[in-house]
């Protein structure tokens, strides 16, 4: 019975105690609101680390990248999709390989269905400065609009991360 009347009492002094602190608060005077003002400035781009490239995403929502490879400009759909890199007969010639003397001795899956593929290994792949050496391609006859920038490159990363607006890739 003592504890109960103990536990009571503590707990009548506890509301009376919080009622007073009530009331001190409501009786403490308040400033006026205040308009807040907020400027907004645009995002300015991390900072570019060695051996990193960031890829802004385009109006068309994909990520375009232009890349170097064997010192010669290639633009790049990139495509984490695609298991290697992928490249049209033209985008072959520009760097120097015959298509016409390649072994297509492969049938790859490509969005307008199956085409015949020659492997070729590229020296040097760089988007900035995130490069890799000795990538493993594909040479596509037919049917492959633009080359493909796979994951024969982007797996040799050590990272690749995809935001809202960009595409960081680090080597």
């Amino acid at each position: 019975m003592v504890r109960y009347v103990v536990v009571s009492l503590m707990a009548a002094l506890c509301a009376v105690g919080a009622a007073r602190g009530l009331n001190l608060l409501a009786a403490t005077p308040r400033p006026a609101p205040t308009a807040a003002v907020m400027t907004l400035s645009p995002r300015t781009p991390a900072p570019i680390e060695p051996g990193e490239a960031s890829i802004a995403k385009s109006a068309d929502g994909h990520f375009w990248a232009d890349a170097t490879v064997d010192g010669h400009q290639v633009r790049f759909l990139v495509d984490t999709g695609s298991t290697a890199v992928a490249l049209t007969a033209d985008d072959a010639r520009d760097l120097g390989i015959d298509p016409d003397s390649l072994d297509y001795e492969y049938t790859v899956m490509t969005a307008n269905g199956p085409a015949r593929a020659a492997a070729v290994k590229l020296g040097l792949v760089s988007v900035g400065r995130a490069e890799v050496t000795d990538v493993q391609a594909y040479v596509i006859d037919k049917g492959l609009e633009t080359s493909l920038l796979g994951m024969s490159y982007l797996g040799r990363l050590s990272k690749f991360e995809a935001t809202q607006d960009a595409l960081v890739l680090r080597s």
